[in-house]
C-alpha cells in the first residue's frame, strides 16, 4: 500500500501586488492555519516517509511550518520547481517517478491541480480543497508506478475551518 497526502498550501497573501506570484508569502490566517492543521496531523499519527513541495514561497513556507509538527525534519523536504506549474498529468508523473521506499509521501501544491487532481484519482467530485486543505488518498499498489491505474481511496480530506481546535 501507498498513502499520497496531498496539500495546498495555506493561505497566501496579496497585500505587495509588486511581487511576483511564486514569492507571495502566507498571510495572517495561513501562519495561524498551518501550524494548526500540523498539530492535528501529529494527533492523527501522520508522519510521510517524503515531503515534496512546490518552490512557490507560500508552499514551502507550509511544508516547513508543518513539518516540524509531524516530526520531519525541515532539512529534508525536498523541493521541486515543476510542482509550480504542473497540471495533472505532470504531477502524476512525478508521483509515479517517486522511490518505492517510500510508503507515505506528502505533497505540497496548489490549486486548481490539488482539486482536480484528488478527483482524478479517487473518484470524488470535490468542488474546491481549501487553502491548507489535505487529501489522504491511500493506493492498492507496492509501487507508485502504478498511481493512477490502481484501486485509490480517500481515507481523509481535512481543512482548516472543517474543525474548530
Amino acid at each position: 500500500m501507498k498513502t499520497l497526502s496531498l496539500v495546498r498550501h495555506a493561505k497566501s497573501s496579496w497585500k505587495d501586488q509588486a511581487l511576483a506570484d511564486h514569492d507571495r508569502p502566507l498571510n495572517k490566517r495561513g501562519r495561524r492555519d498551518a501550524p494548526r492543521m500540523g498539530k492535528r496531523l501529529a494527533k492523527a499519527g501522520v508522519h510521510p516517509d517524503l515531503m515534496v513541495t512546490s518552490t512557490a514561497v507560500r508552499a514551502r513556507v507550509t511544508a516547513e511550518t508543518i513539518a516540524p509538527e509531524i516530526g520531519y525534519p525541515v532539512a529534508h523536504i525536498m523541493m521541486d520547481q515543476e510542482i509550480y506549474h504542473a497540471g495533472t498529468t505532470g504531477l502524476l508523473e512525478l508521483i509515479r517517478n517517486l522511490g518505492d521506499a517510500n510508503d507515505h509521501v506528502m505533497l505540497f501544491a496548489h490549486n486548481p491541480v490539488i482539486t482536480e487532481l484528488v478527483n482524478h484519482l479517487t473518484g470524488s467530485d470535490l468542488e474546491n480543497v481549501p487553502t491548507c486543505g489535505i487529501a489522504h488518498i491511500r493506493f492498492e499498489t507496492d509501487s507508485w508506478k502504478n498511481v493512477g491505474s490502481a484501486a485509490a481511496e480517500l481515507l481523509e480530506f481535512d481543512y482548516p475551518k472543517r474543525i474548530d481546535d
